[in-house]
């Protein structure tokens, strides 16, 4: 019995926490009109209570487009009361696993999903230097679920047209900075446009995107170091804008080779004339002086910045 209360009086301890996250879910998506939902809001590390990115873009009460899906995303997926069956679209930004493990889980969760229409999957092409190289999306999916030779190989009807599951549309964008390339989306089920833009991320081939529909427009800027001068002009004048924070003003050569700081991240939603910018992609170090991170990106930025957390719905009105 003092077990029992004991494990009681913990669960409604951590409430505050955790059953803010679960009513967030519920009331998400509107029933009309267009919604940005956070799967995923941490990095790569398990040291921020968060699962690795992941995103959902509802449409009329549909999750329609998911942009990645690293580590805990999947579970985040179904507490959304997201459906397999209604994506249009999985657009990974890149290959590093935060952003892109889980989607082995999703294709075998999909397997139990009322789908036959194709599923586009979009993502960049191969490269790297000296030290690191990166697949492309199709080496990527192939070492994935090729059959006799992929990691999943028993998931191989994906790549088959006619075995039954659903197949994939791989769409491969060329890894050139400043790149953009319209993301076509066959069978879809929503109006919707995707582009993408090839950003410098040190050397890991990048992607940002950007979703229109509905006269709403909502850009992802996936993992970039700021250096991308075309990025702006590309996210301008966005309803929502996701940043990544994974590292705080004062990081090292290191860290600022792969991501931008706060206040470049400031410069960017400036020049961009984003009306709200949601921060997400957090690491403990990024959190650690979450207030002082956040006003650096707040400084002369007309629009409003929220900082993420898991599972955080934003109507996205265009106001």
């Amino acid at each position: 019995m003092r077990t029992r209360k004991l494990i009681a009086c913990v669960l409604i301890g951590l409430y505050p926490f955790f059953g803010s996250a679960i009513l967030r879910a519920q009331t998400c998506p509107p029933a009309e009109g267009v919604a940005l939902q956070v799967l995923g809001s941490g990095g790569p590390i398990a040291d921020d209570a968060r699962a690795s990115s992941g995103y959902l873009v509802w449409i009329d009460g549909r999750a329609r487009v998911l942009v990645d899906l690293g580590g805990g995303a999947i579970l985040r997926f179904a507490q959304a009361g997201a459906s397999f069956a209604d994506l249009d679209a999985v657009l990974l930004s890149h290959l590093h696993a935060d952003h892109s493990a889980g989607l082995p889980a999703l294709l075998k969760s999909g397997y139990f999903a009322q789908r036959s229409r194709r599923l586009t999957v979009a993502g960049p092409s191969g490269g790297g230097n000296a030290k690191v190289q990166f697949p492309s999306l199709d080496q990527y999916v192939d070492s994935l679920l090729q059959a006799g030779s992929g990691a999943y190989a028993y998931l191989s009807d994906y790549l088959q047209k006619e075995a039954g599951a659903p197949y994939l549309q791989l769409e491969t964008v060329v890894n050139e900075p400043g790149r953009e390339a319209l993301i076509p989306v066959k069978d879809a089920q929503s109006n919707v446009s995707i582009r993408a833009l090839s950003v410098s991320h040190g050397p890991v081939p990048a992607l940002a995107y950007r979703i229109q529909t509905s006269n709403r427009v909502v850009v992802f800027a996936g993992d970039q170091d700021g250096r991308t001068v075309t990025f702006p002009d590309f996210a301008k004048e966005s309803d929502v804008l996701v940043l990544h924070m994974p590292i705080p003003e004062g990081a090292g050569p290191g860290a600022r080779a792969l991501h931008a700081t706060p206040s470049r991240l400031n410069e960017v939603a400036r020049d961009a004339g984003a009306k709200e910018v949601i921060l997400s992609h957090f690491m403990a170090r990024s959190l650690r002086d979450i207030e002082s991170n956040v006003a650096l990106i707040e400084a002369k930025f007309p629009g409003r910045v929220r900082v993420a957390e898991d599972l955080d719905c934003v109507p996205i009105t265009g106001g």
